[in-house]
């Protein structure tokens, strides 16, 4: 077997390249189920047209590379090439374009010890329609496919529909499961999205698990009055309530060791000379311990019910969604350790506060973990979106030396743990 590298540099110039196909000044638009999102896919099939691979396309959508290995045992590596409008030119897209380097590398080198598939995972962000993660929720079983597909986008266009004009028909996504019949262990490279990393010097970072979730719209219902004439001890003021538990949700989130966030707020009857009869909240909560996550939460709904009484107000709960902490897995968190000891000297392991489609994959049951490269800024979701070339040409080589690693993990005993 002749010994082959990976090329940084080659990615970044094709990260480049993909920016200057899909993106305009305003940023990247590849925005799933559109034309520039299928430009882009066209554009990733006829970079893998180049290696032995054969490449098809799922029940989901999701787009499938595979590389035969000695060993039907599959390694994953996923990403997503779709972004949010005016979108940053790394956010998914770096993880496949490494992963395509990783796959040429191997391809060099002839037949690797096991199966190697490129994932790029179909909707990754939902920024069309709300629902995030759809690819890879199909893949794991957790899709609903009659919840989802009356969903529309800012033109009134149904998700059915959409993925229809793609030639995916939403009712046939979840057989795509059949993909994960072989799969013994699954990476993902992101930017973090964060600050961590930028604040600690670290061009790189292992991901422990993604934070589990609690998502509730609080509404507060008091008594519209006038604003000149109510004295302040008679009034039933539904915004004072909201307001107190805004602030109360950050204190409860240091409390913890998570993160809480008032994401909306909107009042009625809305006007500037009346007392707001109603205000509805919506709070998003997040921690990587479930029992901490569910403290969290019980302490803003005994909050809640406190400023209720003391502005004279009743309060209600509505669970807009939910999600529990999802751990990676112990062992390829230490490969990931040792591979980015080894390429950068020293490592740092965090969660990951946003969900990528990892979470679903390791809620499928497959080993999985993730490696986090350096965010500018802690930006992302923005055209400034924006790491390092240095910190990518890293990230590059430690998913490279993670992915040897795991095919010998694979080898030695993980496929027995699948």
């Amino acid at each position: 077997m002749t010994a082959a590298s990976v090329d940084p540099a080659r990615t970044i110039a094709e990260l480049k390249e993909l920016r200057a196909l899909t993106g305009n000044e305003d940023g990247a638009q590849r925005v799933a189920w559109t034309e520039t999102w299928a430009e882009a896919r066209a554009w990733l099939k006829a970079k893998l047209a180049e290696l032995p691979v054969t490449v098809e396309t799922d029940e989901a959508g999701n787009l499938w590379a595979t590389l035969p290995g000695a060993s039907e045992q599959a390694l994953l590596i996923g990403g997503h090439i779709d972004s949010v409008p005016n979108g940053g030119w790394l956010d998914g897209c770096m993880n496949t374009l490494a992963g395509l380097e990783i796959m040429r590398r191997m391809a060099a080198e002839g037949t690797p010890p096991v199966t190697l598939r490129l994932v790029d995972w179909a909707d990754e962000e939902g920024a069309r329609f709300g629902r995030s993660l759809l690819g890879s929720s199909a893949f794991s079983g957790n899709l609903d496919p009659a919840s989802v597909a009356d969903l529309r986008d800012k033109d009134g266009l149904r998700l059915v529909d959409a993925l229809a004009a793609q030639g995916v028909d939403l009712y046939q996504a979840k057989a795509c499961g059949g993909q994960a019949a072989k799969a013994a262990a699954y990476l993902e490279l992101h930017i973090e999205q964060g600050p961590v990393l930028e604040s600690m010097g670290l061009p790189v970072g292992v991901v422990i698990g993604t934070f589990g979730v609690e998502r509730h719209a609080i509404t507060f219902t008091g008594q519209a009055a006038h604003a000149g004439s109510t004295p302040m001890d008679k009034r039933r003021d539904a915004f004072g309530a909201a307001a107190k538990l805004g602030l109360e949700i950050r204190e409860i989130a240091k409390r913890h060791g998570g993160v809480c966030t008032v994401g909306s707020c909107i009042t009625k009857p809305g006007i500037v000379t009346a007392v707001v009869a109603e205000c509805t909240i919506t709070l998003d909560q997040r921690h990587m311990e479930a029992a901490s996550l569910a403290a969290m939460l019980q302490e803003a709904q005994d909050a809640a019910e406190r400023f209720a009484v003391e502005e004279k107000c009743g309060v209600a709960w509505e669970r807009i969604w939910q999600i529990e902490p999802i751990p990676f897995h112990p062992d390829l968190i230490a490969l990931g350790e040792e591979a980015t000891r080894a390429i950068c000297g020293t490592v740092h392991l965090l969660p990951s506060g946003p969900l990528h489609d990892a979470a679903e994959v390791a809620r499928a049951g497959i080993p999985t973990v993730m490696i986090f490269s350096q965010s500018l800024y802690g930006i992302s979701h923005n055209k400034i979106e924006d790491t390092r070339e240095e910190d990518i040409a890293y990230s590059v080589q430690v998913l490279d030396r993670l992915a040897s690693l795991t095919m010998q993990w694979i080898v030695g005993h993980g496929a027995k743990e699948v």
